[in-house]
């Protein structure tokens, strides 16, 4: 349904610029320049919408999670600058979405989805790279990605965020640590 994808996608945004307090039904509709009560009749309550906004979340992360096709860290420092840069909105929901899953243990679920689903995608990609400890590879790796990413956009780093250059630098270095060859 379009106009489900239309509501998600505007409560994202209306997450991302307000916070979980700024999300009410009407401020989805203003946001999605829909009529005032059509965000309700898809969502009839707070944790309705909640649950909607954040499997449109998961929706838009698992149609960006294809297959490297250059080399692994160059993949990666993609993902990261792509994060930062055009991805900024959905992922400053995502940390709001994180603390609101922390304490309400409703969405608790909802939001594991994501996070389950991006790390089994990682762990295939670091066992094709040839990595004899997948899984828990995949902790380190994703370590790294979250915490470049909250750096650039939350922490201190977001006075001067890397640029691609220096994300692709610093996945070589996180993979030859690791022991992975960067396959191009």
């Amino acid at each position: 349904m379009e106009r489900i994808g239309t509501i998600g996608d505007a409560a994202i945004e209306v997450i991302a610029a307000e916070g979980m307090r700024g999300l009410t039904h009407r401020a989805v509709d203003r946001a999605a320049g829909l009529p005032v009560g059509s965000t309700s009749y898809y969502a009839r309550t707070r944790a309705a919408l909640l649950e909607l906004a954040v499997t449109r979340m998961v929706e838009l992360d698992s149609t960006e999670l294809e297959p490297p096709v250059g080399g692994l860290a160059e993949f990666l420092a993609a993902t990261v600058h792509q994060a930062i840069t055009e991805g900024r909105t959905r992922m400053l929901a995502r940390y709001e979405f994180a603390l609101e899953a922390v304490r309400r243990p409703e969405l608790r679920a909802a939001y594991d989805r994501g996070g389950l689903l991006l790390r089994r995608r990682c762990a295939e990609i670091l066992e094709a790279a040839g990595s004899p400890a997948p899984e828990r590879h995949t902790r380190v790796l994703i370590g790294w990605l979250d915490g470049s990413i909250f750096d650039a956009l939350a922490g201190t780093g977001s006075l001067a965020p890397p640029g691609l250059n220096e994300l692709t630098e610093s996945a070589r270095e996180l993979l030859a640590g690791l022991g992975l060859p960067d396959t191009r």
